[in-house]
């Protein structure tokens, strides 16, 4: 619920879904603290360190939980997990005795702190097979679709709109295979005590026994563990998720960006989804601005610093561990999650209603397509026995002719300039020239690669 008479973070309510942040809650943080508790208390069952009915006892009371009280220990503890451990200890007293036995409290944190992002990551996968397939069918929809290529953002040859899209296809299929097998390699710290070295728990079991009660806890909370560790996971880890968050983000940003240009009415070819009722202007009732791309590439530009600050809490970590990456940890986890998940609804939301207008696609083509045309043409001519460094020097010297009465608004001359000039009909005909230079007819094997990359999208995510 909003609370408008304090401050609450944009992720608290308007940027992520309700499921992602349910993942990040303070409720399901300390659901998780106390079923780690649980399986800790009944993982020590069998060494005679706690009885059946303790580790009953806990689990029965585990997601009970009383925020209010927590909060109010906390007041005078001052740590967050010894004020939910006491507050467990209240409602669980024949209990409370071996609660947390042998246990430091990056024990308790930082496994949960994994499950919460194998959590999210199961959530934005899932996402990413969605929009993933979403962009698959709207590549294969348009991979015959000419449009006008720019590079420079200028006009250059034509290409497909679907191989513009199969573009940012293939790099988010990468991110995606990319994020699965890192997802499938996520470790967590396990449970070695205040230096790594696990010897409280080697007094409480006994070296023999610590393998054994390793692999016990692993088999409980469902997460591999880091064979060295000190009081916390390596934070390399971190580093290493936002860097492919940030990635994935970079790739939506692109498209988003794209967008925003051939929105604006100097191309005019696309435009993102605009409601009946949504207002694009206070001031100016015609504007329809593109602001799902414009709150993406907003997002993404935060999403690309969080490495960042992941990179600096790795290298400061200093010794067995400091405690200086804890408060941005709290941040940058939760709303590099939260930033994604954003981005990529947002995403979802343009494909599913992007406009396409052929009139301004046709317009581009035919003022700038003719150009493209002139390197077919310098190729055909060479084909016929012209040479190749005197022809584009005529080629040249008409295009720039034309591009000047392009530049005052006169329609397009080139056609009319190449067909009717003698050095370039001594080994073409008009006909054959003006074959050269069709609007659309300069693809290459676009239509194929896309369609190409279509099947590979859908069948990589069917696995």
């Amino acid at each position: 619920m909003k609370n408008h008479s304090s401050y609450q973070s944009p992720f608290s309510w308007r940027y992520g879904s309700t499921e992602m942040r349910a993942v990040w809650s303070v409720e399901k943080t300390r659901l998780l603290w106390r079923n780690i508790w649980v399986a800790l208390a009944e993982a020590q069952v069998p060494y005679g360190l706690v009885t059946a009915e303790q580790a009953a006892s806990l689990a029965d009371q585990a997601s009970r939980l009383n925020l209010e009280r927590s909060f109010e220990l906390e007041t005078a503890l001052k740590h967050d997990l010894m004020a939910e451990l006491n507050c467990f200890a209240e409602m669980c007293p024949d209990a409370a005795g071996i609660l947390h036995l042998g246990a430091t409290s990056m024990d308790i944190k930082d496994n949960a702190l994994v499950l919460q992002q194998k959590e999210a990551l199961d959530l934005v996968l899932a996402q990413l097979k969605q929009l993933l397939t979403k962009l698959a069918d709207r590549v294969g929809q348009w991979a015959d679709t000419p449009v006008m290529g720019y590079t420079h953002l200028q006009p250059a040859e034509p290409t497909t709109l679907g191989y513009r899209l199969a573009g940012y296809g293939q790099d988010l299929l990468l991110g995606y295979q990319d994020l699965v097998d890192f997802s499938g390699r996520l470790k967590a710290k396990g449970f070695t005590g205040a230096v790594g070295t696990s010897a409280s728990f080697t007094a409480l079991l006994g070296e023999e026994n610590l393998p054994g009660f390793q692999e016990e806890m692993s088999r409980k909370l469902g997460l591999d563990f880091f064979p060295v560790t000190n009081q916390t996971y390596s934070r390399l880890q971190d580093f290493h998720l936002l860097s492919r968050i940030a990635g994935l983000g970079a790739v939506l940003y692109r498209l988003a960006f794209d967008l925003r240009v051939l929105q604006s009415p100097g191309f005019g070819e696309l435009a993102e989804p605009f409601g009946k009722d949504q207002v694009g202007s206070s001031a100016m009732p015609f504007k329809q601005n593109p602001i799902l791309a414009e709150k993406i590439n907003s997002l993404g530009r935060y999403l690309a610093q969080l490495p960042r600050i992941a990179w600096d809490n790795t290298a400061h970590s200093l010794l067995e561990r400091t405690l200086d990456d804890s408060a941005n940890q709290r941040i940058y986890l939760p709303e590099a999650f939260l930033g994604l998940d954003e981005i990529l609804s947002g995403t979802a939301k343009i494909l599913s209603g992007l406009e396409v207008r052929p009139a301004a696609v046709q317009e581009n083509l035919s003022e700038f397509g003719p150009f493209a045309g002139t390197e077919k043409l310098l190729m055909e001519l060479v084909k016929a026995g012209a040479k190749r460094g005197e022809m584009h020097q005529v080629i040249r010297s008409h295009a720039l002719t034309a591009w000047r009465a392009v530049r005052e608004g006169k329609s397009n001359p080139i056609k009319a300039l190449l067909t009717n000039e003698p050095a370039l009909t001594a080994f073409l005909d008009s006909s054959q020239i003006t074959a050269c230079l069709e609007d659309g007819d300069y693809l290459g094997d676009a239509p194929a690669r896309a369609k190409s990359l279509a099947a590979a999208m859908r069948q990589a995510i069917a696995r």
